[in-house]
């Protein structure tokens, strides 16, 4: 499930974007303040930014300012304004699109999977992926040590998969979940943790003494540099 960050400060138009994003198939994350939204997007793996400009604390331009100096995720701008300042400065500021207020549902909708199509289009389609001595053949689901099939399954590949492809990110088990089970952490399951020691387990049984999966308590896991 793409998870979408909402940046909006009035809590009825949150709440009306959320249940559509919800209702679209998507994860919906609201924001109330430029500062929270900052905070968010560093702790999150957003496939989408839904950005108003009138918000308190940061500004919607400073937010997207911030955003572009590490991501090129893609962001449509809500905003109140309909002229061809607003919409150049938008663009000059790294913004994908933008939509008027008061906004038509529909056109929204299809404004997202406009931007998330071009988005897919252009990322990489690696056909392996290395970390130290693990070789992920991301084709067949298959993960190699010191070219030794680890016989992984589908979920334990998975979580090295999001693990191996930002080693030096810290992901909360919140963000593992959500990502290779597709559903929302409800803080309280041990599936994460049952996968996490199985993958473990295998990757020791090859090359015992080398740690690879690292814990960093009370955030998550990582790769171990």
């Amino acid at each position: 499930m793409q998870k979408i960050l909402v940046i909006e400060d009035d809590s009825h138009i949150s709440d009306v974007l959320c249940q559509l994003m919800r209702q679209s198939g998507f994860y919906p994350v609201p924001a109330y303040s430029g500062t929270e939204a900052v905070m968010l997007f560093q702790q999150g793996d957003f496939a989408l930014v839904l950005l108003d400009l009138m918000i308190p604390g940061k500004t919607g331009e400073e937010v997207l300012e911030e955003i572009r100096t590490s991501s090129a995720v893609p962001v449509i701008a809500l905003t109140a304004k309909d002229d061809k300042e607003t919409t150049v400065h938008l663009l000059q500021l790294g913004a994908d699109d933008y939509i008027v207020k008061p906004f038509d549902k529909d056109e929204l909708l299809a404004r997202i999977e406009v931007q998330l199509r071009r988005s897919q289009a252009l990322e990489p389609q690696e056909e392996s992926l290395s970390y130290k001595d693990i070789v992920l053949n991301l084709d067949g689901y298959d993960a190699y040590i010191n070219n030794q099939e680890a016989g992984l399954s589908k979920k334990e590949f998975e979580i090295l998969h999001l693990l191996m492809s930002n080693p030096r990110k810290v992901f909360s088990k919140n963000n593992l979940y959500e990502r290779v089970w597709d559903d929302e952490f409800f803080g309280d399951d041990n599936t994460l943790n049952v996968h996490i020691s199985k993958l473990r387990m295998k990757l020791d049984a090859i090359s015992s003494g080398e740690e690879y999966i690292q814990t960093v308590w009370g955030i998550g896991f990582r790769m171990k540099e």
